[in-house]
């Protein structure tokens, strides 16, 4: 079943859904944007735009910039299938200030980049950003240059954000084979893992000296993480299931 009506306010679990907070193994993406306006972003443009105004006067750092914001999404055997539209961050941002979080989805690649020793590299974001102290695995939306031929790039966007973020490229590592993702309320991370030939004092010290020259300054800097325990930072609601996932895998050998 697809969830296509963005007025319908039912959860959003359905019986081809997979539950909520579990990693599942992805078959195929295919994430189509649409040209023309998000229903949402045509519904709340007033309420989004009043609500910028107050995100810059707590954040004067925030840039409106165009995002890939999912209309329609569906799961079915492993296989994720959406449509999408181009909206101004703004709008993104009033619509995840929503209680329920209806009327969209916010789908995004989540790669994990993990050392030679094991870890997985995450980094926490600065004050000035729209997720203060927030710890995960470099990332971000979809934007119109991560659009091609009128899909979501997925892989591209993973390199495009962990380089931007980072300055670590993910060509340079061995990728797993298959995709897999996690969903919490709408909003749902594709996952792949990229393992690097470097340490994790290697990585970090790279990450460290990007961080030096970088302009956007978006991170406070990188952490590496040996174990799944989800209170050792302030981790953002996809990271604790994917730890697990992560270290539970490797600990039976997958």
């Amino acid at each position: 079943m697809t969830i296509f009506d963005n007025q319908i306010h039912s959860p959003i679990l359905t019986a081809d859904w997979p539950p909520e907070d579990t990693v599942f193994r992805v078959s195929s993406i295919d994430l189509r944007v649409r040209p023309d306006d998000h229903p949402f972003h045509l519904a709340q443009k007033a309420a989004a735009e009043a609500n910028w105004i107050l995100e810059r006067q707590a954040k004067p750092a925030l840039f409106d910039g165009p995002m890939v914001f999912q209309d329609r999404l569906s799961i079915r055997d492993g296989a994720i299938r959406g449509e999408g539209c181009i909206v101004p961050y703004s709008t993104f941002l009033w619509w995840r200030r929503q209680p329920a979080a209806t009327g969209g989805f916010h789908v995004f690649g989540l790669p994990v980049p993990v050392s030679s020793d094991g870890a997985v590299i995450a980094i926490r974001m600065a004050e000035h950003t729209a997720n203060p102290g927030k710890v995960y695995c470099p990332a971000g939306s979809f934007d119109p240059s991560d659009v091609v031929d009128g899909r979501c790039d997925v892989l591209g966007n993973m390199v495009r954000e962990v380089r931007e973020e980072t300055g670590l490229d993910l060509n340079a590592a061995v990728a797993d084979q298959h995709y897999h993702a996690v969903h919490h309320h709408r909003k749902m991370a594709i996952l792949r893992c990229f393992r690097f030939a470097l340490t994790a004092r290697e990585m970090l010290t790279r990450i460290a000296a990007h961080m030096e020259v970088d302009e956007e300054k978006e991170i406070a800097g990188a952490v590496a993480i040996f174990d799944a325990d989800p209170a050792a930072h302030a981790y953002s609601a996809d990271m604790p299931p994917m730890l697990d996932w992560f270290f539970n895998q490797r600990q039976h050998g997958n």
